[in-house]
C-alpha cells in the first residue's frame, strides 16, 4: 500500500464520518447555519448569503482541522514514547476499532455516538442567547470556527480516531475529510433543501454509509508500518 493510499484512506475515512455525522445531526448544524446566514447577512440578497454560509463553513472546517493536527501531534509524542513498531500496531488497530465502532454506530448495529448532541444544542442555545446581539459585526469565518468547536459526539469520535492515526498529516486529513463530509447535509439543510432531509432518514442510506465506514476500518488496519514511517519521515529500522 501506497502513501497515497493511506492519505486517500484519511481522507476518505474522514469523509463518511463527516457525511454520516450530518445525517444524524442535519437539523441541529442546519439551524445553526440558517442563524448565522440570517444574522451575519441579515438583509442580504440570496448570493451573499451563500458567501457567508462558505465563510462560516470554511471557520468550521478550519477549527476540525486545527483539532485533528493538535490531537495528532499529541498522540505522535505517546507514540515516540514506546517501541516505535510496537506502538504502530496497538495505534493502528486502535484507530481501526474506532472506525468499524462509528461505522456500526451509523449503521445501528452500536449504541448511538449522539449522546452528545443534545448537549450541542443546549450549548448552542445558551451561546446564542449570549452573544447573539454581537454576531452582527462577527467575521463569519470567527463564527464558524466557534461552530467547528460546539459539542458533537461524531466529531469527538473522530476526533479520537484522529488521535490515534500517529500522524498530524493523518489527523488533520482525516478531519478535512470529515468537514468536507458535512457540506452537502449541512448547506442543503440551511437553504431547507427538504429532499435531502428526507433521504438523510432513510436507513439504507445509513447501512450503506455506515458498512463503508466498517470496510475502510479493516483496510485502515491493513496499512503496513513502512508505509507509516515512510509518511511521517521515520527511520525504518
Amino acid at each position: 500500500m501506497t502513501d497515497a493510499t493511506l492519505v486517500q484512506l484519511s481522507i476518505v475515512g474522514g469523509f463518511l464520518a463527516g457525511f454520516a455525522s450530518s445525517l444524524h445531526c442535519v437539523g441541529m448544524c442546519g439551524g445553526i447555519a440558517a442563524s448565522l446566514t440570517m444574522t451575519l447577512s441579515p438583509s442580504a440578497g440570496k448570493a451573499d448569503r451563500i458567501r457567508t454560509l462558505l465563510l462560516a463553513q470554511l471557520g468550521r472546517v478550519a477549527a476540525y482541522i486545527a483539532a485533528g493536527a493538535v490531537l495528532a501531534a499529541l498522540g505522535s509524542q505517546v507514540y515516540f514514547e514506546f517501541d516505535r513498531a510496537a506502538a504502530h500496531l496497538v495505534l493502528r488497530w486502535a484507530g481501526a476499532l474506532v472506525l468499524v465502532y462509528i461505522g456500526l454506530s451509523v449503521a445501528g448495529w452500536a449504541p448511538s455516538l449522539a449522546g452528545l448532541d443534545r448537549a450541542g444544542a443546549a450549548f448552542q442555545s445558551f451561546v446564542s442567547a449570549r452573544l447573539g446581539h454581537r454576531l452582527h459585526a462577527a467575521s463569519p469565518v470567527l463564527a464558524g470556527l466557534v461552530w467547528g468547536l460546539l459539542p458533537c459526539g461524531m466529531v469527538y469520535a473522530t476526533l479520537f480516531y484522529a488521535l490515534l492515526s500517529g500522524s498530524v498529516v493523518s489527523g488533520a486529513l482525516i478531519m478535512l475529510g470529515f468537514g468536507l463530509g458535512t457540506l452537502p447535509a449541512v448547506t442543503a439543510a440551511a437553504f431547507g433543501v427538504t429532499q435531502f432531509l428526507a433521504l438523510a432518514r432513510t436507513p439504507r442510506l445509513r447501512w450503506g454509509v455506515g458498512l463503508a465506514i466498517v470496510v475502510l476500518g479493516f483496510a485502515s488496519a491493513a496499512v503496513p508500518w513502512r508505509t507509516i514511517a515512510a509518511l511521517c519521515g521515520l527511520p525504518l529500522d
